[in-house]
C-alpha cells in the first residue's frame, strides 16, 4: 500500500492544473457492498467525464485524462491488505492513487488543484507517534498513525546489544593501543586490560547502558525536534533501564511489556494506540477549550472565516484548525494579494477554500483536526486559532 506521508501531501498541494479531478471511493472488503465498489468508481468516472466536458475539455481528451484510473477496482486480487478508501488523482500528464486505511465518503471534485482535505487523517496531529521495540536481540522503530503504521530507518543505532558491545571494544582497544604511562614514570606503556560483556548483575546491567545510550542516541538522530510521543515496547526489567539512558523528552512512562521479536508492527501500533490516544484527545480538546476562550473574550487570535483563515494559514499563521468533513466553500485565493473571497454560487475556476486552509495550515506545520460536528468547537464547520 502506497502510505501518504507529508511529502506526498505537499507534492500534491503543489500541483496545479486545470483541470485537477480528485475522487474518493469507500473500499468494501466483504459483504454484498463489494460488488458495487466497481460500480462506484464507474458512475464518478462517467460523472467527472461530463464536469470536464462542461468545462469545455473534448471527449476524447476527457477520457484520455481519465483512462488510469478505469480499471482499479476491477483488479480487486491487487487489494492491498487493510484498505478501507482510495483516493485518485488525475490531472493532464498527472495520474496518483492511494490504498487508504480508513473509511472515505464518495466524493468527486473538478476543480484547479487537487482535494485533499479528505486524506488528512491519515497525518492529523491526533496520531503520529513512534514504537520503539526493544530487546537484546533485535531493535525496531515504528512510525504510527491512528491508521498507518511503517518501519523506520535507524541508521546510527546498533541493531542488536551484541553489536554495540563490539562497537565499545573496539573504541576502548584503540585507546588502548595509543598507550597509557605506566606507574613507574619510565615512560614504558603498563599493559591493557579489557573488560566485556560481564557476568554479574552489575556488569550486566553497564553493558545494557551502553547499548541503550548508543540506542538513545540513534533514535535521536532519526526523531530530531518531534514531539511526537515514543512507547517503549521490551520485557519488564528493560523498561527502567532504557528510561535512565533515554534523552527523549517525550517518552512515555507506561511502555507495552513483553518480548517484541516476534510480534508483528500492526499488534505493536495497535497496542501503542491505545497509550497515546489520551494525550491526542486531551491536546484536541485543548485547543478546542482554547478557542472557545478566545473566541469568547473577542480575541482576534480565533478565527471561523475563510477570508480571514485562509491567508493566515498560507502564511504559517495558523497554530490549531478544526474543519468540519464533509463540507466545502467555494472561491479563490490570491497570494500575491493575501485575499480570499467567497462566491456563492461558485465561479469558475474556484476551489474549496476549507480545503485550501486545512493544506496550508498541516503544510505550515498547524495542528490540523478534520472532524465531525460533535467534535467542533463551535457552530460554524471552521475554527482556527492564530499563532498571533
Amino acid at each position: 500500500m502506497q502510505v501518504i506521508s507529508p511529502e506526498e501531501l505537499k507534492s500534491l498541494a503543489a500541483t496545479e492544473a486545470s483541470p485537477s479531478v480528485s475522487i474518493y471511493v469507500p473500499i468494501h472488503r466483504a459483504g454484498p457492498d463489494v460488488q458495487q465498489d466497481p460500480i462506484r468508481l464507474k458512475n464518478l468516472l462517467a460523472e467527472a467525464e461530463k464536469r470536464l466536458a462542461a468545462n469545455g475539455l473534448r471527449p476524447h481528451d476527457a477520457r484520455q485524462l481519465l483512462a488510469p484510473a478505469e480499471d482499479l477496482l476491477a483488479r480487486r486480487q491487487q487489494l492491498p491488505p487493510g484498505s478501507d478508501g482510495l483516493a485518485i488523482f488525475l490531472a493532464p500528464d498527472f495520474f496518483r492513487h492511494y490504498w487508504l486505511p480508513f473509511p472515505v465518503a464518495e466524493l468527486l471534485m473538478v476543480s484547479r488543484r487537487f482535494h485533499l482535505k479528505p486524506m488528512l487523517p491519515a497525518l492529523a496531529p491526533d496520531g503520529v507517534f513512534y514504537v520503539l521495540a526493544l530487546s537484546q536481540n533485535q531493535v525496531r522503530l515504528l512510525e504510527g498513525t491512528r491508521h498507518t503504521v511503517h518501519a523506520v530507518e535507524l541508521p546510527n543505532a546498533p541493531q542488536s546489544m551484541a553489536e554495540a558491545l563490539r562497537y565499545d571494544e573496539h573504541e576502548t582497544q584503540t585507546q588502548f593501543h595509543t598507550g597509557t604511562r605506566g606507574s613507574g614514570g619510565q615512560g614504558g606503556e603498563r599493559p591493557g586490560a579489557y573488560f566485556g560483556t560481564g557476568t554479574t548483575g552489575d556488569e550486566h546491567r553497564t553493558d545494557l547502558l551502553r547499548y541503550f545510550n548508543q540506542v538513545d542516541a540513534g533514535v535521536r538522530a532519526v526523531l530530531g525536534p518531534s514531539k511526537a510521543p515514543l512507547v517503549v515496547a521490551a520485557v519488564d526489567y528493560l523498561h527502567p533501564l532504557y528510561r535512565e539512558a533515554n534523552e527523549y523528552p517525550h517518552l512515555l512512562d507506561t511502555g507495552l511489556t513483553g518480548n517484541p521479536d516476534e510480534a508483528k508492527p500492526e499488534d505493536l501500533h495497535a497496542e501503542a494506540w491505545e497509550l497515546v490516544r489520551p494525550l491526542f484527545v486531551a491536546r484536541r480538546d485543548a485547543y478546542a477549550e482554547l478557542f472557545r476562550q478566545l473566541k469568547g473574550n473577542g480575541d482576534g487570535r480565533a478565527a471561523t472565516d475563510a477570508e480571514t483563515i485562509v491567508p493566515a494559514a498560507h502564511y504559517g499563521r495558523v497554530e490549531a484548525l478544526f474543519v468540519l468533513v464533509g463540507q466545502q466553500v467555494w472561491g479563490r485565493f490570491e497570494a500575491g494579494a493575501n485575499t480570499a473571497e467567497v462566491h456563492n454560487p461558485p465561479a469558475p475556476e474556484d476551489e474549496d477554500l476549507y480545503d485550501l486552509a486545512a493544506v496550508q495550515a498541516y503544510l505550515n506545520g498547524g495542528n490540523v483536526y478534520a472532524v465531525t460536528a460533535d467534535k467542533m468547537p463551535g457552530r460554524d464547520p471552521l475554527a482556527a486559532v492564530f499563532r498571533y
